[in-house]
């Protein structure tokens, strides 16, 4: 059985046990957790057309809570730049893919609450899967997130909470709301059940390309956990023999707000102990994460994958928007960036994730 384990110091927890993160360091969990077996190309046709399909690499299997997520189409943009259509997601965005994860733990766990935490994209998923879970659910959201997510959330009947202050605020009232008893934290940041969920993107492009990858994948990271759940499906694609190589890992970051980027070219491998000042506004605002509780593995997972750390400025997240809405793909500005980073391409074949709707947020002003 799956067990959580810390990273920094060696803890373990029981999966069972509503422990949100490591009792001696506070950091995240991981998940210690191996694949029942390889996957097969031609095993997976007559499966079921959702993420479920990658059963063998799943750590939750036969799901009560699922929504038909995943499968989402891939289509090429340019002669090397790829795009996945991942916000047409039942809730429309790529955040399904872990919050499934969460709320099918979560029901088999039978919390008296569940708690989550977002700037608007985890929080209306994870308030959708546990409607279809029947849980009682409590997002917590900053001030200034858009308000077609707030609807989004009450409409699945979540109780929202709406924090005065920045994301960081936020986090830590969830937090604090999280450590009372009975409660189930549905963080997309410290429970890795969702990092499993969002590696089946991955797993994706995988099928897709008839068993390959493309030479990079380009994902937002402000928490990272597109790019961690990549890491993952490309180290078990590798160890089972499925790839020959791993593709590199590019990460992309709003310029305004980009704490890993400033670590990774400074050759560090966490970020500075010093707290940061208040985040800058962005219009990237699912990624405006000042301080990110698992900075060190991403690091880790871009050098070791040969990648790096691209930034984008305001008007080239509003051009990049713009350019895809004439080529037939409304996104929202934090779905964008990637495009904005790497559209230009040429050398080598790379895939965007289009992770959220732009129904969510508009146009940028």
């Amino acid at each position: 059985m799956p067990a959580y384990l810390c990273p920094q110091d060696g803890t373990r927890a029981d999966i069972t046990a509503l422990t949100w993160c490591c009792p001696v360091c506070r950091g995240p969990w991981d998940l210690e957790f191996e694949p029942s077996g390889p996957l097969s190309l031609n095993s997976l046709a007559a499966r079921v057309n959702s993420l479920w399909r990658y059963e063998e690499v799943l750590p939750l299997s036969a799901p009560g809570t699922t929504l038909g997520e995943g499968r989402t189409p891939l289509v090429p943009l340019t002669g090397t730049v790829s795009a996945k259509l991942d916000f047409l997601m039942p809730t429309l965005s790529f955040k399904d893919r872990g919050a499934v994860m969460l709320a099918e733990l979560a029901r088999r766990l039978s919390p008296e609450r569940v708690v989550a935490d977002s700037s608007g994209n985890a929080g209306t998923a994870v308030a959708a899967y546990c409607a279809r879970a029947s849980l009682p659910c409590t997002v917590y959201v900053p001030e200034v997130t858009s308000p077609k997510k707030t609807e989004q959330i009450r409409a699945h009947g979540a109780r929202l909470e709406i924090v005065p202050g920045d994301r960081e605020a936020t986090a830590a009232a969830a937090r604090t709301a999280a450590d009372a008893p009975g409660t189930f934290y549905a963080s997309h940041v410290f429970n890795p059940y969702f990092l499993h969920g969002t590696k089946t993107y991955v797993y994706e492009l995988w099928e897709d390309l008839g068993g390959r990858l493309p030479d990079a994948i380009a994902v937002p990271v402000g928490n990272g956990t597109l790019l961690l759940g990549a890491a993952l499906a490309t180290a078990e694609l590798h160890a089972q023999g499925l790839i020959d190589r791993r593709p590199a890992l590019i990460a992309v970051q709003a310029e305004a707000v980009s704490p890993l980027t400033a670590a990774f070219r400074a050759g560090a491998d966490d970020l500075p102990d010093a707290p940061p000042g208040p985040a800058a506004p962005t219009l990237a605002e699912g990624i405006a994460i000042p301080r990110p509780p698992r900075a060190r593995a991403v690091l880790a997972a871009v050098r070791e994958s040969g990648g790096t750390f691209l930034t984008v400025t305001e008007d080239r997240i509003r051009a990049a928007q713009l350019d895809l809405a004439a080529r037939g793909f409304y996104v929202e500005t934090t779905g964008v960036a990637c495009w904005a980073a790497v559209g230009d391409w040429t050398d080598r074949s790379v895939v965007v994730p289009l992770c959220g709707a732009g129904l969510k947020t508009g146009l940028a002003p």
